[in-house]
């Protein structure tokens, strides 16, 4: 375990000052290696708290679990700058080494995420011999942009300067939960979003490289696009039949965040359990 422990310790200590309490990675480990290890991939603009729950009962259950702070994320500072400069490449190294990192803590390794990190968690299914990967309302684009326009829109925000835009214009700063950015980069979109795109053409001329794969969404969506949820299914269907299950969530209202307890209403408990038996059959 030797080799794990430092790879661990040298992710913890990427959380310098700056980063908040509640916005750090958290590692729940069991001492040994144990049957599975779970690397959970919290949102855009979130942090790790957002799996709070999710963490300890899968800790609870027996398993090692790792979830990472993802880049640029987490800081005290609430109103940081820091996603301005997020890139895909800062993404792939850090799904690299918290696999790496997984490999070691269990025989075998599940990946599941929500939103950018349902984004990786698929990215990942393609890429890495994983056991199982669960991607949960994975973004894939906006759920009222076509994805060719969407292409567009993508490579135009890039040309030109960053914007920083509230997620809620009404409460603006004052937008829950602490442990998340009330604003969104819009270099952080499309950047994302290249990410999707480079996938989708990917699973287009082959299948996932992780064993099962679990797609969650949500029928009454309102951020990402279910299209191309459906589009990436499909393909790795047609590649490898019977290795990747689609899970449509009905009966929830408009809504896209439904992993994150603190929001308002109570969405997240009442698809929790699905979600739970999705990560951990």
């Amino acid at each position: 375990m030797g080799t794990s422990w430092d790879r661990i310790d040298r992710l913890l200590a990427r959380d310098h000052p700056g980063v908040s309490d509640k916005g750090r990675t958290v590692a729940r480990l069991h001492g040994g290696r144990r049957p599975r290890a779970v690397v959970l991939l919290h949102g855009l603009t979130s942090s790790p708290s957002q799996f709070d729950r999710f963490s300890r009962d899968l800790f609870a259950r027996g398993h090692n679990v790792l979830v990472p702070r993802l880049p640029r994320h987490g800081h005290t500072d609430r109103l940081s700058t820091a996603l301005a400069r997020l890139r895909p490449d800062e993404l792939y190294a850090g799904v690299d080494e918290y696999i790496a990192i997984a490999r070691e803590l269990g025989e075998r390794v599940t990946v599941a995420g929500f939103s950018l990190g349902g984004l990786l968690a698929a990215w990942s299914a393609q890429h890495y011999r994983i056991d199982r990967c669960v991607a949960i309302a994975p973004f894939f684009g906006v759920a009222w942009i076509p994805t060719g326009v969407m292409t567009g829109i993508a490579e135009v925000l890039l040309r030109v300067p960053n914007q920083f835009h509230w997620w809620d214009p009404m409460l603006r700063e004052r937008q829950m939960p602490e442990h998340g950015y009330p604003r969104y980069s819009t270099h952080a979109i499309a950047h994302a979003y290249r990410i999707a795109r480079s996938l989708l053409r990917d699973a287009a001329t082959r299948g996932p490289s992780a064993e099962t794969v679990v797609l969650v969404v949500n029928a009454h969506e309102t951020g990402v696009n279910n299209r191309a949820i459906r589009r990436l299914y499909a393909s790795w269907n047609a590649h490898r039949p019977g290795s990747v299950e689609l899970v449509p969530l009905t009966g929830l209202p408009p809504s896209h965040d439904i992993v994150e307890p603190l929001r308002r209403g109570d969405v997240a408990a009442r698809v929790y359990p699905q979600l739970l038996a999705a990560i951990d059959p």
